[in-house]
C-alpha cells in the first residue's frame, strides 16, 4: 500500500470554452454557486491530511498569489510554455515532485473528499462506470487493470477523471518518459496523460479507482457552468444568436 506525500493541481490553461468568463478570471478560479472550483479541490486535499500542494500556473498567473496566503503548504510553480504548448508541459515543470503524487485538474469541483483518499495499491485514476454512451476517454479494464484507452468515447467501460496517483517507481517513469517526449521528442501537443495511456503502455500497470458520477464534476465548458449555476446563463448565446452564428 502506497500513501500521496504530495499533490499537484494544473491551473495554467487559458479554460478558452469558458469565455467570455476566462477572460478575465482564470478557469480554476471561477466560482460556481459561490464558491471558486480550486477551492473545493484544496479543501479535499487537506480533508485526507494532503497539505504539500504545488500549482501549476500560467494564463492570468498572478491571480492565484492569494491562495498562497488562504491556505497551508499551497506553492505556485510557473509553467512559462502554457501558451504554445499542451498540459504536458505543466507536467514537465513539476517533473521532480512525481513520486507518490496526486495529480488534479483546478478546474473541478470536488462534492466528495472521499474520493481523493491518500492510499493506494498502485497508480492509476479515478473512475466512473458508464454503461451507456460517453464522449470523454474511456478505460477498458481487466482484473483490476487498465487494459486499453478510447479518447474517442465508447459505453459500458470506465471514464476516465482528472484524478489520478503515481507511486514512487511510476512517478519516476513518468518523468523519464516525459523528458523523452518533450524534451528530446519534442511532441509540445501531447497531453500529459498520454504517456501512459498510449505512449508507453507496455510500462505502467494501472488501476482504477471507482467513485459516483456526482462525487467530482468536471465542468469544460460555459454551457455546463451555466447548467450548475444559473447565474451564468446571462452568458450563453440566444436562439436567434446561435442561427446567425451557424449562416
Amino acid at each position: 500500500m502506497h500513501t500521496i506525500k504530495r499533490a499537484i493541481i494544473m491551473a495554467a490553461g487559458k479554460g478558452q470554452r469558458m469565455q467570455p468568463i476566462t477572460l478575465e478570471t482564470p478557469k480554476p478560479l471561477v466560482k460556481v454557486n459561490g464558491t471558486r472550483m480550486i477551492d473545493t479541490v484544496i479543501h479535499g486535499l487537506h480533508a485526507n491530511g494532503i497539505k504539500e500542494i504545488y500549482i501549476v500556473v500560467g494564463y492570468l498567473k498572478e491571480q492565484f498569489q492569494c491562495l498562497c496566503h488562504e491556505y497551508e503548504g499551497v506553492q505556485l510553480i510557473e509553467n512559462p510554455f502554457y501558451d504554445t504548448c499542451n498540459n504536458i508541459s505543466s507536467l514537465y515543470v513539476v517533473r521532480d515532485y512525481l513520486e507518490d503524487v496526486m495529480m488534479l485538474d483546478g478546474d473541478q469541483f470536488v462534492h466528495n473528499p472521499h474520493v481523493l483518499t491518500p492510499y493506494f495499491e498502485r497508480s492509476g485514476y479515478n473512475a466512473v462506470w458508464c454503461e451507456g454512451e460517453s464522449n470523454e476517454w474511456m478505460m477498458q479494464v481487466k482484473n483490476g487493470i487498465v487494459t486499453g484507452c478510447s479518447r474517442n468515447g465508447g459505453k459500458q467501460a470506465w471514464q476516465l477523471y482528472s484524478v489520478s496517483r503515481w507511486s514512487r517507481e511510476d512517478g519516476q517513469k513518468l518523468k523519464r518518459h516525459l523528458e523523452i517526449e518533450f524534451v528530446e521528442k519534442r511532441k509540445h501537443q501531447l497531453y500529459w496523460d498520454d504517456l501512459a495511456m498510449f505512449c508507453y503502455p507496455q510500462e505502467y500497470e494501472l488501476g482504477i479507482y471507482s467513485m459516483d458520477y456526482n462525487d467530482i464534476v468536471e465542468i469544460d465548458s460555459l454551457a455546463e457552468l451555466a447548467a450548475l449555476d444559473p447565474s451564468y446563463e446571462y452568458y450563453m448565446p440566444t436562439k436567434k444568436e446561435k442561427r446567425e452564428n451557424e449562416r
